[in-house]
């Protein structure tokens, strides 16, 4: 709506103030452009959703990282990270990978790195959120701001049940979505691999 309203703002300064045809068509144009880009980037689409015992992928993306590290916001044990990279081009709206209870949801300010950087889901801007389907199934999701995004939204409330999915939240722009997972889950996915949110399966318990 902010988007929408700006555009015409600049719609009828354009006319008023820009004398030259030629110059006003072009500016006229790109916003044209830049209002179909972000109506494209909103887009919430409803897709069939791969129901079973496996954990989903949260978002569209592609698959960038697959390694072990030492996750010590919630579990303080080493966990097998699965990065899923999303460019402004993707799907930016998240769901939940299976179904269980939210046993923590926080919220951390940080930098806005770019997304694909290593270092990005440490230090930027993130919401991290562990999902418990039962003992010794659980993930930590946490979604990661880029250098593009500017803002987070998470609807995840500790103790809520939640359906597998089901809408998590929205990463405005450039993001990125981790996944920690037990060490011993079975990995569906490799590196470079292309991943629908909701009908991609990364991995299961």
């Amino acid at each position: 709506m902010i988007t929408l309203i700006s555009c015409i703002v600049f719609w009828l300064l354009i006319r008023t103030y820009i004398p030259i045809p030629t110059i006003r068509y072009i500016l006229l144009f790109g916003l044209f452009l830049l209002l179909l880009w972000v109506v494209r980037f909103f887009r919430f689409p409803k897709r069939k959703i791969n129901f079973g015992d496996h954990i989903l992928s949260s978002a569209d993306g592609k698959i960038v990282a697959i390694e072990e590290v030492m996750e010590t916001e919630y579990f303080n044990e080493k966990r097998l990270m699965i990065s899923v990279f999303m460019s402004p081009f993707n799907v930016h709206v998240n769901w939940y990978p299976f179904e269980g209870e939210i046993k923590y949801s926080k919220y951390h300010p940080g930098r806005f790195l770019f997304a694909h950087h290593p270092k990005s889901s440490e230090f930027n801007e993130c919401t991290s959120v562990v999902l418990e389907k039962e003992s010794e199934k659980d993930v930590l999701i946490r979604q990661v701001a880029g250098i593009m995004a500017r803002r987070i939204i998470c609807y995840s409330v500790k103790g809520d049940k939640v359906t597998q999915g089901e809408e998590m939240g929205i990463i405005r722009f450039g993001s990125r979505v981790d996944f920690f997972l037990p060490v011993n889950v079975d990995v569906k996915v490799k590196i470079g691999d292309k991943v629908t949110a909701q009908q991609s399966v990364i991995a299961s318990f």
